[in-house]
């Protein structure tokens, strides 16, 4: 059964090999004091800067989830409170956790379809941070690069945060753009769920140092003062950082991975236009995600689709939230082969 879930989703068909190596090597009874895990993860930061072009001045931390991050940003680099910008049910679950903590928060809703007007946008001093959700996996959406430049351009004195959770790995981020990005592994990287990264700027890391937060075990302060001798704050998830660092190993830098995953991105949107069914959920082409697609219609055609897809040994992502049911999502995720792509665009067309 091949997953076209949006996370987990499709793992890269090496990993069976990375597996088995990590377990030759000794890796899966490495200390994270000891030389073999500074070595890797010094080695894994290395990758994320050539193969991803993070700048070289910029942090790479780990972290259990990109849920972690969210606890982790408020609590440690937010001073007064942040500015929400999102159009989906993770961006409003990342607003609802940071208001626990900073309850002065504030979100900015956007409809689906609608793209941010950054000419338009007025965020206050009592904001220092602004926090957006640049893919919303729940209905797949984006705010694009162009969109995050003219954000950071208004507001320069302003911390920006980015999720990336579904696209980090899969397109090309502009990391300069931004003081704060985080994702999780299980979607573009084509790993198995379990490891968060968190990428941060010298200038969030000023910021943290002047906030002063201490005590938590994932004060990004601690995190920091591990990471500089590539140490990290708790026992991490070695295994996932392994596999992480073969991946990106073996992966082309990403303007190829972009190339690609925007190719693919058309050939699926064509498809589905030329059905007679199936419909996108987002209509607006400078609002939709070049990594994840939903699909809408009936909830008893969406169903009886994602019956048959399991027949024909593929597993579509359900809608999230309140469309659940008269929803299934695509992953367009670079682990994909493209014969798998192509059994998924022949499935399609019979509609």
């Amino acid at each position: 059964m091949i997953s076209f879930a949006p996370g987990p989703s499709k793992v890269y068909d090496s990993l069976p090999q990375y597996m088995q190596d990590a377990y030759e090597k000794g890796i899966l009874s490495a200390n994270h004091r000891s030389a073999v895990f500074m070595n890797l993860y010094q080695e894994t930061e290395t990758l994320m800067r050539e193969k991803l072009h993070v700048p070289q001045d910029y942090r790479l931390l780990f972290t259990s989830s990109a849920t972690e991050n969210w606890e982790i940003i408020s609590q440690s680099i937010v001073q007064s409170a942040g500015y929400h910008i999102f159009s989906g049910s993770f961006g409003k679950k990342w607003f609802d956790y940071a208001k626990y903590i900073e309850p002065k928060c504030h979100p900015h809703k956007l409809e689906a379809d609608q793209t941010l007007s950054v000419e338009e946008l007025e965020i206050g001093e009592e904001f220092d941070l602004i926090a957006i959700t640049q893919n919303e996996t729940s209905n797949a959406t984006k705010v694009s690069n162009e969109t995050i430049a003219a954000v950071a351009n208004k507001y320069p004195e302003k911390m920006i945060a980015v999720d990336t959770t579904s696209s980090m790995g899969g397109i090309e981020l502009d990391f300069r753009l931004a003081d704060i990005w985080y994702a999780s592994v299980q979607k573009c990287f084509g790993l198995p769920a379990g490891l968060g990264i968190l990428i941060i700027s010298p200038k969030a890391i000023a910021k943290a140092k002047d906030k002063g937060e201490k005590g938590r075990y994932n004060s990004l302060n601690f995190m920091l003062e591990n990471a500089e001798i590539y140490q990290t704050h708790y026992t991490p998830n070695v295994f996932g950082i392994y596999l992480l660092y073969r991946v990106l190993q073996d992966i082309p830098e990403i303007q190829h991975i972009d190339q690609k995953t925007r190719e693919r991105m058309r050939i699926l949107e064509d498809t589905i236009a030329n059905t007679g069914k199936l419909r996108m959920l987002i209509q607006n082409p400078e609002a939709r995600s070049s990594t994840v697609l939903a699909i809408t219609g009936k909830e008893e055609m969406i169903s009886e689709i994602k019956k048959s897809a399991e027949k024909e040994g593929m597993q579509m992502g359900g809608g999230y939230g309140p469309l659940k049911a008269s929803s299934f999502r695509i992953a367009n995720f670079p682990a994909i082969s493209d014969s798998e792509f192509q059994n998924l665009i022949s499935f399609l067309k019979k509609y």
